[in-house]
């Protein structure tokens, strides 16, 4: 397999693509060292800024690394999958588990740093969730996913903030699905909302053990219905 010159735009998308083609078919070996940014530059047809960017799209994914005065070596012939991408694949069991360990200890942290501003937020994203008992499954679940992003965002932990808002896209159709297929809002449109209302209670009222045990109750029980318990 021989490079060839790219035609016009997005010409960094198509210099990445065909080193990864290159790289996965076997024409640079783990180890091997890639020709330098003139060469390529030159046979893909394309500008060395082009080519430095194309490769450092290629570090980001696992596939090769720079050493420093020698070049860019091959060190994988498939890419590393980034987080969002494996929480994607991920059953939404598995991943249902890790937010729960992450939830419940937000909760305590709320309990103990919530603001008063905290406290507004997390009482109108209640008041969200129950008037989206009146809307669709989809718009009920975004609800209560805000619900619980104003809580996780009360432990003022900027890592805990992060790993929730990687988590939610990974849940937000598994929930739906359930709460479909479980028909759980059929006989209560605000399936839930006596719990979450708990929740938001200790926490406002800074009572870290009950926010932590109220949280558990209701994320155990909703993973039991995912694993068909």
């Amino acid at each position: 397999m021989s490079l060839e010159a790219l035609s016009p735009s997005p010409l960094v998308e198509q210099a990445a693509q065909r080193l990864r083609d290159q790289i996965s078919g076997g024409h640079w070996p783990v180890g091997t060292k890639l020709p330098g940014e003139t060469t390529l530059a030159r046979t893909l047809g394309v500008g060395r800024s082009t080519v430095r960017e194309a490769v450092r799209a290629l570090v980001g994914a696992g596939l090769v690394r720079p050493r420093q005065g020698a070049g860019v070596f091959v060190i994988a012939t498939e890419p590393t999958e980034d987080w969002p991408t494996r929480l994607r694949r991920a059953a939404v069991a598995d991943v249902y588990e890790v937010r729960a360990m992450v939830e419940v200890q937000a909760a305590r942290l709320a309990a103990a740093r919530r603001t008063e501003a905290d406290i507004t937020a997390m009482r109108a994203a209640l008041e969200g969730r129950r008037t989206a008992a009146g809307a669709d499954h989809a718009a009920f679940v975004d609800a209560d996913i805000a619900l619980h992003a104003a809580v996780v965002d009360a432990a003022h932990n900027p890592v805990l903030t992060d790993l929730f808002t990687e988590f939610a896209p990974a849940l937000r159709q598994g929930l739906i699905d359930l709460v479909e297929l479980l028909g759980l809002r059929d006989g209560d449109p605000q399936h839930g909302d006596a719990r979450h209302a708990a929740l938001v209670q200790a926490v406002t009222d800074g009572d870290g053990e009950a926010a932590s045990r109220v949280l558990q109750t209701e994320l155990d029980a909703t993973l039991a219905q995912l694993l068909g318990r």
